[in-house]
């Protein structure tokens, strides 16, 4: 029985940030796309991610004034990278990176707002940024999307929200953190958002304040909808097509009416947010991983590894020969009383003033207000091989009354729910909390007494935590005389059990630096371009900065689009020119 058949210029397989930003970027050049995702809504792991991207040299920098060399942003990387450094396509990065915040900035919905003041993870590295190398997507009401689209967007993963309302980082999360230390426009401001995220569930059941995640995958739809791209959700791909040369020509769908072939003349995106959630690939190359179960991931179910299988049917090639096969990020379990277990993410914990992560042997073994991929990273490094991978990040009652422990919100929110629960465990003193966590307690006694004394006077000889910008901007600005320490001094003690996690994967396609997929030897296969999770980072798998995994999705999938569309000039895309540009390779 032959299926119905639907042609296009372009099919994207993936509805996350990379795929929507292929789609939008072919579509703006006149073709023909269809975007098919296999969830019943859009948005995979962008939607539940902060929303930030790493792209030095953006055009909102260049309006505040900053303007960075390019070869800055190559120093950093290279030190960072290391041998992992691959020039071609960090070149390609760093070349289209600012043109890509440009051209949707200027040309869909998708508008931005600067990451003034968001440094670089390793401050002390050379090279690093002291900010505006990033951009998040400027929030947006849900009121002006069509009730079609509505539909189809993913919403905020409930364990990073309050009541379901996303928070961004930045004034708004501040906002909130101040709101009852007798800061009146903060409390006004929470107020009023709260309030109305109220009347939003009231009327339309879910909220329609979008931020973070949330907000670039709705405004990258939007745009995607204005330009005609048709987007189908609940219709997986199942298999490729390729002609007699070997060229992909498109793909076989599972719809919600039965199976049909998408012909797509110009060619195919795979987008489909990498393997998290494939057990049997985890196994394989996660660390500390027997049976690829001892591991949490931020992203949705869908998330299995799908896209990769697709690219392998057709020749492509997996790259696993990078410094991690993942986004690393702590993570705690949360059992809610359904019987739902969720996953919460420890971002904005870490560094704040009062509390510290240690081992079961009640040892420090990390700057806590590193990046999150750092933190997960040591622990795979210092946990024995037969012991659990897990650690304890640790409080007291000033902390938790001031800020977020994982789950726990501070005051005005009670803390009972979480103790009853299990999550948070609570004990009248030090000792008594390591042996409630089956940690060691005259160890941690001997941690905690040395910790206080050294953050009382604002140092940390062991781990240099709050010696870099980055350090300090997790902090608390009103603590002194180190933003990002404070004493565990105030009983009683709290903890948390943090596992390993990630936000996704970093090994993936490999991939040229025009996102074509490429094979074993190294040759791209015709008609098949990769962008997002499923396409090996371009970072070589670490973590030098916020916002590496979306900042190099939009890139990449901007980028497939232009070469799918023929595009060769920037200027092109009506998008705003770099004022740093790439020299010649030949005059390098």
């Amino acid at each position: 029985m032959e299926h119905p058949v639907d042609t296009c210029d372009v099919l994207v397989i993936g509805s996350g940030a990379g795929g929507l930003s292929a789609a939008v970027t072919s579509a703006h050049h006149g073709l023909n796309v269809i975007v098919v995702e296999r969830a019943a809504v859009c948005g995979g792991a962008t939607s539940w991610s902060g929303g930030w991207m790493w792209t030095p040299g953006n055009p909102l920098a260049r309006a505040a004034g900053v303007n960075e060399s390019v070869d800055e942003f190559r120093t950093y990387l290279r030190h960072r990278l290391g041998a992992t450094y691959q020039e071609h396509k960090v070149d390609a990065f760093l070349e289209a990176a600012p043109h890509m915040v440009g051209f949707f900035h200027t040309q869909t919905s998708l508008q931005f707002v600067p990451g003034s003041s968001v440094h670089d993870v390793y401050g002390k590295t050379p090279g690093a940024g002291t900010g505006h190398r990033s951009v998040a997507p400027k929030p947006i009401n849900a009121r002006r999307f069509s009730p079609q689209l509505r539909a189809k967007l993913r919403p905020q993963l409930y364990e990073t929200s309050f009541l379901g309302m996303g928070i961004m980082a930045g004034p708004d999360l501040r906002a909130f953190l101040t709101a009852f230390r007798g800061d009146l426009k903060s409390l006004v401001h929470s107020g009023w958002r709260v309030g109305f995220h109220l009347i939003d569930l009231l009327l339309h059941r879910t909220g329609m304040q979008l931020v973070n995640g949330t907000a670039l995958t709705g405004r990258l739809m939007k745009s995607a909808d204005d330009l005609g791209v048709d987007i189908r959700v609940s219709t997986p791909a199942v298999r490729l097509l390729t002609d007699d040369t070997g060229r992909v020509t498109g793909a076989v769908v599972d719809s919600p009416t039965g199976q049909r072939t998408i012909l797509a003349a110009r060619g195919v995106v795979l987008a489909t947010g990498g393997f998290p959630n494939d057990v049997a690939r985890r196994a394989e190359h996660f660390p500390h991983t027997p049976t690829g179960r001892e591991h949490w991931t931020l992203a949705p179910a869908t998330a299995d590894g799908a896209g990769i299988s697709l690219g392998e049917s057709v020749g492509g090639h997996l790259k696993t020969d990078l410094a991690s096969p993942a986004a690393w990020c702590p993570v705690s379990l949360v059992p809610y009383r359904s019987g739902r277990v969720g996953v919460f993410p420890h971002i904005a914990d870490r560094a704040k003033p009062g509390s510290i992560g240690v081992l079961q042997s009640g040892k420090r073994f990390v700057n806590e207000a590193n990046g999150y991929y750092d933190y997960v990273q040591a622990m795979v490094e210092t946990v024995p091989a037969d012991k659990p991978l897990e650690s304890w990040l640790i409080a007291d009652a000033t902390f938790v009354r001031r800020y977020p422990l994982g789950m726990a919100k501070p005051l005005p929110v009670p803390l009972f729910p979480y103790l009853r629960s299990g999550y948070l465990i609570r004990g009248r003193t030090i000792e008594e909390l390591a042996r409630k966590c089956g940690i060691d307690a005259p160890t941690l006694v001997g941690t905690v007494a040395r910790f206080n004394d050294n953050a009382r006077r604002g140092v940390d000889p062991d781990f240099e935590r709050g010696e870099t910008g980055f350090n300090r901007y997790g902090g608390d600005p009103t603590v002194g005389p180190n933003a990002s320490l404070a004493p565990l001094a105030k009983g009683p003690f709290y903890a948390v059990k943090i596992l390993p996690g990630s936000f996704g994967t970093f090994a993936g396609l490999e991939a040229d630096a025009r996102s074509r997929v490429l094979d074993a030897a190294g040759a791209p296969l015709a008609g098949l371009y990769v962008a997002g999770n499923d396409q090996a980072n371009v970072m070589g798998g670490h973590y030098p900065a916020g916002g590496i995994n979306l900042g190099p999705a939009m890139t990449f999938g901007y980028i497939a689009g232009r070469d799918l569309a023929g595009v060769t000039r920037y200027e092109d895309d009506g998008s705003l020119a770099p004022a740093a540009t790439l020299e010649p390779r030949a005059n390098r």
